[in-house]
């Protein structure tokens, strides 16, 4: 049996300080000056924060959505969300999608994929955070629990920057993916709208953060074996 929203709810905010607490930080304050190449940490300890960052990202967004499910879309609205007409803010991207394109593209996209995605997400995320200021009787631990992901997202992205200069030695690379405005919305919507809205973008955040833990876990694998990786 499924647990009711009021049971998660209890066992979210049981397991949140502990989330919070063994969320490590990626921004290497230890070496003034050096954020972005972080050289005390190694490749491979720097490889398992970012993955440790992605996996409770993914496990917060994936809580963030059930959560906002069912509170707010009724049972007739979540069959008909996959029709609604909202694609994902990401499809455009050229993010590998089937198996046997992960298998077949480098480490190197597979780093640059995961740093479009987290850059493509940073403003939605923010946008979010306003929306729901807007909701009658949003829980406040969909709220902090959105606030939280959208800030560890900045994170990620400070240390897949850091992993891509120190694997790949790209010390001019530029990080900015989003600069043609893959999130654009000029008018405000009217409720219902508003919350189909929101709803498709935290199910499609959660697929993005999804993959993002995939690749960075693949690329961890190749490095440890690169022959017997799927």
């Amino acid at each position: 049996m499924g647990m009711t929203v009021i049971q998660r709810g209890v066992w979210g905010l049981l397991l949140w300080p502990y989330i919070l607490t063994v969320s490590m930080p990626l921004d290497c304050t230890e070496e003034p000056g050096s954020l972005t190449r972080c050289p005390s940490i190694s490749q491979e300890k720097l490889l398992d924060r970012v993955i440790h960052h992605a996996e409770l990202i993914y496990r917060v967004s994936e809580e963030s959505c059930s959560l906002f499910e069912e509170m707010f879309i009724p049972l007739p609205l979540r069959l008909q969300s996959n029709q609604a007409g909202f694609a994902c803010i990401t499809k455009t991207l050229p993010i590998p999608s089937s198996k046997s394109e992960i298998e077949q593209i480098s480490d190197k996209w597979l780093l640059h994929s995961v740093l479009m995605l987290v850059q493509s997400w940073i403003e939605p995320l923010v946008y979010l955070q306003t929306t729901l200021d807007h909701y009658d009787h949003a829980p406040e631990m969909l709220v902090n629990k959105t606030k939280w992901v959208s800030e560890k997202l900045v994170s990620l992205e400070q240390g897949v920057v850091a992993l891509i200069k120190k694997m790949l030695d790209e010390g001019t690379f530029t990080t900015t993916y989003n600069e043609q405005g893959l999130f654009q919305y000029d008018t405000l919507p009217d409720m219902l709208e508003s919350v189909m809205r929101d709803y498709t973008l935290l199910s499609c955040f959660k697929k993005d953060a999804h993959k993002m833990e995939t690749f960075l876990k693949l690329l961890k694998c190749r490095q440890a074996d690169k022959y017997n990786c799927a």
